[in-house]
This record gives C-alpha cells, structure tokens and sequence, in this order.
C-alpha cells in the first residue's frame, strides 16, 4: 500500500545519471538558437525535446513523488528544488524558441512538420503557436522572462513551505477525554462523528486556528500570485488575467461567465438543502463545517481492499479493456494509501507521458475516501488511455477535460451503490446526501472559488490594495450570497482562501471541476441510457490526450460547454434531487 518508486529509478544514483543527461540535454537545445530555419537542425531540436518529455519528466515526477512521501525531509525537497531549477533553465535554453518559429512563418514551419512522419505530433503545437503568435515576445524578452520564471513562481513555492512542510497537527481533547491529533486530512472525519456542536467548533478551529495567525503572510504570498499574473497580463498583452489562462486553449471567456452566472442565479436549491439538514439534524445553526455531519449516521467503515472491490464491482458492465484498466491504475506499488507524518495532503494521479501513473490517498476509510479512490483511478486510466494512443507530445490532456474521467467514475459508483442497496430509509437517505454533496462540492463551491479568483485578480488589475481584510470581505460576500451564511460568525472561517492551494498554485483552475462535472454528468446519462455511440465517444474523449482544444474535445463527446444549458441541467439535477431528499425524511 505504498509507491514503489524502482519503477521510475531502481536507485538515487540511477536518478542522478537521469538528472545529468537532462542537464546536458537542456545545454544542447541551447546551441539552436538562429539555426531552427534549416530542417535539419529543426528536426534534431525537437527529438532532443522529445528527450527532455522522456528522461527528465521521468526525474521530475520521481523528485516530486519522493518530496510529497515527506515534505519534512530536507534532501528530498532540496532534490525536487534541483530538479525545478533544471527545468527553469530549460525555458531559458529555449526561449529562444517561439520567436524564431514566429520568425519563420506558419507555411515554412509547417512545411517543415509535414515533411517527415515524426514530427507530425507537433503539427497541434504549432498550430497553437501561432494562434497565440501576438501574445509572444521578441527573443530579447522572452529570455528576460525565463531568467526571472522561478521568482514568479515563488508564491507556490512559499505557499508549500507554510501550509504543508511547516504545518503540525494540533491536539484537540474530545468530549469522551480522548486526545488526538487533528490534521488537515483526519479534521471531515472526526467532525463527521461527533454528535456535539462544541466539539466540532474546536476540531474545526485546530485547523483553521492557523490559517488566522498566519492570516498576513498568506495574504503576501497571495499577493505575490496575484501580482505575477498582472505581470503577464501587461507583458504578453491579455486583456486581463482570466483571458491569459483560458487563450491558450482555445477557451471562450464565455465559458466561464455562463458558469458563474448560473451559479450565482440558482442558489435556491442550495439554500433549501441547507435548511433541510439544519431542521433534520436539530442545530441551532447550520455553521459551514456541519456539512461533514451525515443525516444518516453510520460508523461503517472501508478497508482500502473493500473501496477497490466496490469500483470494480461498479464497472463490471463495461467493457472488458476499461475494467482492466480500472485494476491496473490501483496495482500494488502505484497507490501511497495512508497518512503519514509529512505527507502530502489531499489526494492526486500523477502521470507522465508513456509511464504508468501513481496515485496519492489520505486514506481513512470513509465512504467519501471510497469515491476518492473511484475518482483518482478516472484520472489515472484517462492518462493510461492517452498514452496508448496518442504520440509522446500530445498524451497530455489539459485540465479542462481533466475531471471529466473521474467524475464519470463518481457518478457510476454511485448508481452502482444506490442500485445494490436495500434501500431501507437511512441508505436512500445517505446516498441522496451523497449525491448532493457532489454537487455542492464540486460544482457550486468550486464555483464559488472561481467566482473568488475573479475578484481578487480584478483587485490587482484595478491597483487595489491586497490586504488580509479585502482578501477575507470578497469570501464573506461569497458565503452570504452563495449559501446566506454569515461565515464571520465562525471566527477564523474567512480565512478559507489561504485554505485553498489551487488558488495560489494554479490559478483558474478550479472553475474547471464544475464544468468537468457539468460535462461527465452529462456524458455519464448519456451512456447509462444507451444513447447511440455515447461510451466509445466517451472513451475516445480519453484516448483523445492533448489532441484538441479541449471544448472541442468535450463537444464531440456530446455536450456544448459555451451555452448555459449544461450548466442548468446540473442546477436541476440538484432541484430534483434535493426535493426528493426532503420526501424521504419526512416520510
């Protein structure tokens, strides 16, 4: 139940020898500058690219992997930290590379792809090149901005230190006398037992009790992303941040504001399914941390054998090739299963092209740890998919589509459970909750988050101050009108967005969960009601990597993501489903 990183290196020094020929690598590409013109040298460059793609992502991913089994290990974040600094020095090597393609000319350089069968992978990379061909800089400045990549990305870097390698776990006494420690990965499970609202107060403030007394530096960290992402804006000529994130690929701001503009004009159901667990579980009030509290209660516990055997169970009507797929991403050695002092928080599938992926839990048997585990295999067989399709440059997938795979996954699982049931009152009851809770969590708090992003980004575009009070009043607003809770009442709840990483490492990302969601729901019915072509369209979704720009992808997948009608179906799903939670627990 641990990784077994002999796959990528049986040993360091093996990984040192990888490190070295990447470093030489990354020298050599260099000494193409100005040369690019002759085919020749244009064609060499981009096998040594390719490479780079094999041997030092494979160094990359095994540093990464090894750092996130302990983050209190200073060796190992000290060769991660290497290994970053290799790849900062390879966007300096090439930054030569886009202007002089530019230079060029589209017709010479495709001419150039066309003329020999392997670098035809690289005809979508061009053509994506020179879509963007006004938002690239001279050579000059190009090279500016690589020498200063790994400044701007210091945020990250810092938002890592605190939140992950700095961070301990606090003792909480609960009220039967018991002393444990809670952590950012154990805190849902503890307030999901406990039948006392004090209790559950202090668990959840161990966790966020921290994010309060660092509330100034997170906010300057925050502030240095925010500030980074101006940067680019006014170098690279965007319109504003949003535009810089989505151009790249091809996605329509519109996607984006049809998304938060339906959230935002139905929180009916939300605000309903709020108050039905507020009266059927007796509270005072509904605080924000209550909703880890299960209306049917239980303490049945999953073994990791049991979650695996339970999403197998749940695909055995597939096709054979898709199930074989679904057990080899959860093979021995691949899958880091539990907690452990140090480790990386959360959970993840890590790929890299051609290699098998791996996957990090925080396992604690839930039955939310059971759907975990089903929605980190999607991603992971999406991965196994791309590579035995797609050529090296194009197997990865963008993280628009990302989700789409594992919430595919979800909402199989959960038919599959709710099916085998008994269906006696406290199962439909916790199955129904389930679902709901997808729906909240994934596409209207995310959303919520994206909303958030927005505003914040708007604050720098603007030049307003970053402070921790501005920083916290846009998230109170949010949770007023989202949810119309008064978070402030909760002490150290507006501290919510130091909480979140995808915020400081990867920004407008998480707007991409609710439309993943919107668009595997949707692929998911149309599967499970049989419609013509509907899962081979699916699966050639996943075989389809980074070959497309990836609303396209979805499109041929079935569902349009620039009308707000996808995004309605979700809102009504949750009507639909919430009104049938409040039949069952008056009945």
């Amino acid at each position: 139940m641990k990784w077994d990183l002999s796959y990528l290196f049986k040993d360091l020094e093996e990984f040192e020898k990888a490190y070295n020929k990447t470093e030489e690598i990354i020298k050599k590409l260099a000494t193409y500058k100005g040369k690019l013109g002759d085919f020749k040298k244009f064609k060499e460059f981009f096998k040594l690219q390719k490479e780079i793609e094999s041997t030092g992502l494979k160094a990359y991913q095994y540093a990464s992997l090894l750092s996130d089994l302990n983050k209190k290990d200073t060796k190992n974040a000290a060769r991660l930290q290497k290994v970053q600094i290799a790849f900062t020095k390879l966007q300096q090597a090439v930054s030569f590379e886009e202007p002089e393609l530019i230079s060029l000319g589209k017709e010479k350089v495709m001419e150039f792809i066309e003329k020999d069968k392997e670098l035809h992978e690289y005809k979508f990379a061009m053509e994506k090149l020179f879509r963007r061909q006004e938002h690239i800089l001279d050579d000059k400045s190009e090279a500016l901005l690589a020498n200063y990549s790994q400044l701007v990305s210091s945020g990250r870097s810092l938002y890592s230190s605190l939140s992950v390698a700095d961070i301990e776990g606090t003792d909480v006494m609960l009220d039967n006398g018991d002393i444990v420690t809670i952590t950012n990965s154990n805190y849902r499970s503890y307030i999901q037992k406990s039948n006392s609202p004090e209790e559950r107060k202090n668990i959840f403030e161990a966790v966020f009790d921290y994010y309060d007394e660092h509330k100034n530096t997170y906010a300057n960290i925050y502030k240095t992303v925010l500030d980074a992402d101006y940067a680019r804006v006014k170098t690279r000529n965007y319109k504003n941040s949003l535009e810089s994130y989505l151009f790249n690929n091809n996605i329509p701001t519109d996607v984006y504001y049809s998304l938060t503009k339906v959230a935002r004009e139905n929180t009916k159901a939300v605000k309903k399914y709020l108050k039905l667990r507020k009266d059927y579980l007796k509270l005072e009030k509904h605080h924000t941390y209550d909703r880890f509290l299960e209306l049917a209660k239980t303490d049945k516990e999953y073994d990791f054998s049991e979650a695996k055997e339970l999403f197998f169970k749940s695909i055995a009507h597939y096709p054979k090739d898709f199930q074989e797929k679904a057990k080899n991403v959860l093979k021995d050695g691949f899958v880091d299963v539990y907690e452990k002092p140090g480790k990386r928080t959360g959970a993840y599938s890590s790929s890299m092209p051609n290699l098998h992926p791996y996957i990090l839990l925080n396992y604690d048997k839930t039955l939310a740890d059971v759907f975990t585990v089903a929605h980190e295999s999607g991603h992971s067989m999406h991965s196994m998919y791309a590579s035995e399709t797609q050529p090296t440059s194009l197997q990865n997938y963008t993280i628009f589509v990302a989700e789409v795979a594992s919430t595919f996954n979800e909402h199989n699982l959960l038919d599959y459970i709710i099916k085998e049931s008994k269906a006696s009152k406290n199962e439909k009851i916790a199955l129904l909750q389930r679902a709901i809770d997808d729906i909240m969590g994934t596409f209207y708090r995310q959303t919520l988050f994206a909303i958030y992003e927005l505003e914040t980004h708007k604050l720098v575009e603007n030049n307003q101050p970053i402070t921790v009070d501005n920083l916290s009043q846009i998230m109170i607003d949010l949770y007023k009108e989202f949810y119309d809770i008064d978070i402030k009442e909760e002490k150290v709840k507006e501290f919510v967005w130091a909480y979140i990483p995808h915020l400081f490492y990867t920004p407008f990302y998480v707007y991409q969960y609710a439309t993943s969601f919107a668009a595997s729901l949707k692929i998911y019915e149309n599967v499970k009601n049989e419609l013509p072509n509907a899962f081979d369209n699916y699966i050639n979704l996943l075989k389809s990597g980074g070959s497309d720009y990836p609303v396209k992808q979805v499109l041929n997948a079935g569902v349009d993501l620039t009308k707000e009608e996808a995004f309605k179906a979700v809102v009504t799903r949750l009507e639909e489903l919430v009104d049938e939670l409040e039949v069952v627990l008056n009945s």
